[in-house]
């Protein structure tokens, strides 16, 4: 049984957007991430996928920029951000932790 989530904040139909758009681009981000390895298709089809993830990031906001909302309330986003699992999107843009085999790769001859 998965653990009950603590609420979301109240968002604005674009605020939302705005959120699942951020997370969603994060996570193609992340399988594009060169250092994490894996297969070429599947970084290019996340790539291709990120124009999208892109299209809605706008829209959301040109949608509050037209309603005259002027800026992102940071603590509020941020903590719909965190309830939605930003911390394991985030993780995966990082550069992996250097194996103790990885030493002396940049000292090649």
């Amino acid at each position: 049984m998965l653990p009950e989530l603590p609420p979301l904040p109240a968002l604005t139909r674009a605020e939302g957007d705005l959120v699942d758009g951020y997370l969603a681009a994060l996570g193609r981000l992340g399988r594009i991430n060169p250092a994490r390895g894996g297969d070429t298709l599947g970084a290019l089809q996340a790539a291709q996928a990120l124009v999208t993830e892109a299209a809605v990031l706008r829209d959301a906001l040109a949608t509050m920029h037209g309603r005259g909302e002027r800026e992102l309330h940071g603590r509020v986003l941020g903590h719909a951000l965190g309830v939605l699992g930003v911390e394991r999107r985030l993780g995966r843009l990082v550069l992996p932790a250097p194996l103790a085999t990885d030493r002396g790769l940049d000292d090649a001859p």
